[in-house]
């Protein structure tokens, strides 16, 4: 598997592949970004930033560098959507296979697709500003806009949540199966706290869960440097809660929608630091 990666590694990724528990691997691509390109190149950006931050975990008391982490690189970089997406479906494949949690960097939100087909059996968990239900955009069903719809046709109803919602066309909004999936806007969070939507987010995603952070469901003013942002978003802190909620039941996660060239450093260190904060929470409470 080797020659489908390149070797630039996170700094605290410490473990092989044959002795890790976590394997994260980036997906340079964005060929069906509509607005803002550029998500090619976040998984290095998110590696460069991450080499600021302390592998010592303050609030866990967890050392990430203890964490059993194994970087592969990044995938080559596709020319076409279902190129990406297939390969990511392979890689996926062989880690969860090996019992390995894997965690992909992004490039854009098709890619997630190709992970989700190997986890068919789980619950899914979107952070997304986006409904993402489009039944095709531009002419492609592997297009970015439709992930949480290919989502629905692979994990089946009410199974998912899209959480930060503010942006859904109306053709999305009246199609009859966008009530599988729950919706919970940033509004609503914003009105009720983050916390009073936790139980019925487990109701509904069960004890295996995909975790995808779209990082536009975050607010502009935490996360700008983003493929098509939106206002009125989610705070940091709102997703952070989510993972320290859930961090034990996800078998698999990623984090996608950033484009550098459009940060001033911010949203790298955020992407880092949730990534961390997965694995730092995930970690903790698996060897207290």
């Amino acid at each position: 598997m080797t020659e489908f990666f390149s070797f630039l590694k996170l700094p605290d990724a410490n473990s092989t592949y044959g002795s890790s528990r976590y394997v994260i691997f980036g997906v340079p691509f964005d060929g069906t970004s509509s607005f803002r390109k550029g998500s090619k190149f976040a998984p290095d950006a998110v590696r460069i930033a991450w080499d600021n931050l302390e592998s010592f975990d303050f609030s866990t008391g967890s050392d990430i560098s203890e964490a059993r982490i194994c970087d592969l690189g990044n995938l080559k970089e596709e020319s076409a959507v279902e190129f990406a997406v297939d390969s990511v479906e392979t890689v996926t494949r062989m880690i969860k296979a090996d019992g390995r949690i894997p965690i992909m960097m992004g490039g854009e939100h098709s890619i997630t697709v190709g992970a989700i087909r190997n986890f068919r059996n789980c619950g899914m968990i979107i952070v997304d500003a986006h409904s993402d239900f489009r039944e095709s955009y531009h002419g492609n069903k592997l297009n970015h806009a439709c992930v949480t719809r290919r989502a629905l046709e692979l994990l089946g109803p009410n199974r998912i949540v899209s959480i930060g919602t503010r942006s859904v066309s109306r053709e999305e909004y009246e199609s009859e199966d966008f009530k599988k999936v729950r919706f919970i806007s940033a509004e609503e969070v914003r009105e009720k706290g983050i916390e009073y939507f936790i139980e019925e987010i487990r109701g509904i995603v069960g004890d295996r869960i995909y975790f995808s952070i779209d990082m536009d469901g975050i607010d502009p003013a935490y996360a700008p440097a983003v493929g098509t942002p939106e206002p009125y978003g989610l705070k940091d802190t709102d997703v952070r809660h989510l993972l320290k909620q859930f961090s034990t039941e996800v078998v698999g996660f990623d984090i996608v929608e950033f484009s550098p060239q459009y940060d001033q450093g911010n949203t790298a260190m955020l992407a880092a630091k949730l990534i961390e904060d997965f694995i730092s929470i995930n970690s903790s409470k698996l060897n207290p």
